[in-house]
């Protein structure tokens, strides 16, 4: 095990343990730009271009556990960038589960796309764009964000698009919150203290 999943498991911020087997097996080193790979150890976030960035590993440990995605569950994946978190969350949900990853810009959903190739799970990638969900293949039983909305609110369409017990995890400003669907509510936890780049919209 590496030392990064070490210190992230001796902090607290990994604790399931098929999340950790996931970080384990999902090498984030295949998802950074050459040239910069000597830095995949680092606990930061490092840029992949056009203004875009791989997540802090903390922070995605951090979203996986208030996500908590599941054997065979179905996740849309907002903004997938460079393919690290939808890869993850395909190997935590399975054969039977399936990851939908949402990145608006082209050149970054091919990167991505190419990274994940390199694992086994059942992904899909769509150049679109991630306010507006993905209708075709709702509802979802869990939904993840890797971009900061810059409104108060997150958009219509994702709490439509989620089953009823169904999470969200998502960034709005520098918090993360996780939302909660049920027949009646969205129950709602923010979590302060992170930093995002924006969602691109069109």
């Amino acid at each position: 095990m590496s030392d990064l999943i070490n210190s992230l498991i001796e902090k607290g911020w990994l604790k399931t343990p098929r999340i950790i087997k996931a970080f384990q097996k999902i090498s984030r080193n295949d998802f950074i730009p050459e040239g910069m790979k000597h830095f995949s150890e680092f606990d930061e976030p490092m840029p992949i271009g056009w203004d875009q960035t791989i997540s802090q590993p903390l922070v995605v440990a951090f979203m996986l556990e208030q996500l908590k995605p599941m054997l065979g569950d179905k996740i849309l994946d907002i903004g997938s960038g460079s393919g690290w978190t939808t890869a993850l969350l395909a190997e935590i949900v399975g054969p039977k589960g399936k990851v939908i990853a949402l990145e608006i810009i082209p050149e970054l959903k091919e990167f991505g796309e190419k990274n994940a190739a390199k694992y086994n799970g059942i992904t899909e990638f769509i150049c679109a764009d991630g306010s507006k969900g993905y209708n075709k293949e709702a509802p979802f039983d869990k939904i993840l964000v890797s971009a900061a909305v810059q409104t108060k609110q997150i958009p219509v369409a994702w709490q439509e698009q989620l089953k009823t017990g169904g999470k969200i995890v998502a960034p709005i400003g520098s918090s993360i919150w996780l939302f909660e669907k049920t027949e009646t509510e969205i129950k709602k936890t923010e979590h302060t203290g992170f930093a995002f780049v924006p969602l691109v919209e069109k």
